[in-house]
């Protein structure tokens, strides 16, 4: 059970159905999020749906250019053979 979950997370061959899977969880999640009561949302940004995800892409997204900022051009990081 677990090979044939490596084998299809890993193979090239399964590229079309892995990326239509994903899709359709994605489509499933966003029509989930329509369904949920927002009773106790403070703010008008949380009453929309998918501002979460929204949110949360969003920062995640922030949070790569800033670590790739802060690698390449502050000098965090350092070449392959430094310590050579």
């Amino acid at each position: 059970m677990i090979k044939r979950v490596v084998d299809f997370f890993g193979d090239e061959r399964h590229a079309k159905k892995r990326r239509r899977l994903f899709y359709l969880v994605l489509v499933l999640i966003v029509i989930a999020d329509f369904l949920v009561f927002r009773e106790h949302a403070e703010y008008l940004w949380e009453r929309l749906p998918g501002w979460s995800a929204l949110y949360g892409f969003g920062s995640c997204v922030l949070l790569i250019f800033v670590s790739k900022f802060l690698g390449h051009k502050c000098g965090l990081m350092r070449r392959e053979d430094y310590y050579d």
